[in-house]
């Protein structure tokens, strides 16, 4: 029982290290807030599209490191944690492909996303919907800078070997609030893994074991957030009451491969072949402020933004640019001592991933 409450703690602890470096605090969702709600929710896209992919992505890793399935009665309990690797062109977005309507590039026009470069800093000009072309009317500010280019996502699950050469597995972590800064985390997920060499070669000396698995996860995520007009401003017009802020996410993922290994005295090689999808439907419920205008003035450090309060304005993901689907390849190792065994892996797809664990069964 100790052990099994000590691998519940590493998952729950991994799924809190993934949002409180994702978000470690609302600074990079309050220098989003700079426009009207439609530009707003295009420029949050645009900047955490990549996370979620990564996110997706990572969901999928881990469910398995053998083709080997489990007898009867037999169990696997297992603890890891998939880490992807957002690429070169998915590290920063053009502001003037987006379709902005009182937002354009000061300079560049090209921004770190999520997993772009902290030491790049890109400049943004708003300006006054209602006297757009008046330079006394425009306020100039900055995007947030990129974060990390690795996401990882945790996975805790419980195989039981069934008849028939297919064993189910079981992915669980009960929602459970972590902090108040980095919220809650809940995820359920199951798979089922039949080995399909075992119903050609019944009595006899098998050189390999073949596989054909399939895996659905889904994570529920929710963060109170604090996002806030600057305190030098020019007014607010609507509600400001911001106590109701919050990030409510749900990511989901299928993974289905075939896997080939075979098993050289306490190591097991194996390969994986398949297909995954991800999707990621994520909103920002609660009172949030928009900069919605600029107070005038000839001297640029005299103009003041001025903020407009709408209630769950942004949706982010749920379009194709934010799901992760195609080929997956796998390749990893499963080391078996005794009762323990030590998983490690590394898979490529739209996104690069490795995956790395432990685990007890018999």
């Amino acid at each position: 029982m100790k052990k099994l409450y000590f691998l519940t703690t590493l998952v729950v602890l991994s799924a809190a290290t993934f949002k409180a470096n994702a978000q470690s605090n609302d600074d990079g969702i309050s220098d989003l807030f700079k426009g009207n709600p439609g530009d707003v929710n295009k420029l949050i896209n645009a900047y955490t599209n990549p996370l979620f992919k990564g996110f997706g992505n990572s969901l999928n890793g881990g469910w398995t490191n053998t083709a080997k399935t489990l007898t009867l009665g037999h169990f696997d309990l297992r603890i890891s944690a998939s880490a992807s690797i957002i690429p070169q062109a998915d590290r920063t977005f053009d502001i003037n492909a987006l379709g902005l309507t009182n937002i354009k590039a000061t300079s560049s026009p090209i921004a770190p996303t999520f997993g772009g470069s902290d030491a790049l800093s890109t400049g943004i000009t708003i300006s006054d919907p209602a006297d757009p072309n008046n330079p006394n009317r425009q306020y100039k500010t900055t995007l947030p800078k990129g974060v990390t280019q690795y996401v990882p996502a945790p996975q805790i699950q419980l195989t039981v070997g069934l008849i028939k050469n297919t064993d189910v597995t079981l992915r669980l972590i009960p929602t459970t609030k972590i902090t108040d800064d980095v919220g809650s985390v809940g995820m359920v997920g199951f798979g089922v893994k039949h080995n399909i060499i075992q119903d050609f070669a019944k009595g006899a000396v098998r050189p390999f074991d073949l596989s054909v698995a399939v895996g659905y996860t889904r994570l529920s995520y929710n963060k109170p957030l604090s996002v806030r007009p600057e305190t030098n401003n020019g007014g607010t017009t609507g509600s400001q009451d911001y106590s109701n802020q919050r990030l409510e996410g749900h990511f989901s993922g299928w993974n289905a491969q075939v896997i080939l290994s075979k098993k050289f005295a306490i190591i097991t090689p194996f390969v994986a072949v398949g297909f995954l999808t991800s999707k990621t439907d994520v909103g920002l419920k609660g009172n949030f402020p928009f900069v919605t205008g600029v107070t005038p003035s000839a001297v640029e450090a005299d103009r003041k933004p001025t903020y407009t309060t709408y209630a769950n304005p942004i949706t982010i993901g749920g379009s194709s640019s934010s799901q992760v689907s195609g080929l997956r390849a796998d390749l990893g190792f499963q080391l078996e001592l005794s009762i323990v065994r030590i998983y490690a892996s590394g898979s490529l797809a739209e996104y690069k991933s490795v995956n790395a664990g432990i685990g007890f069964g018999f």
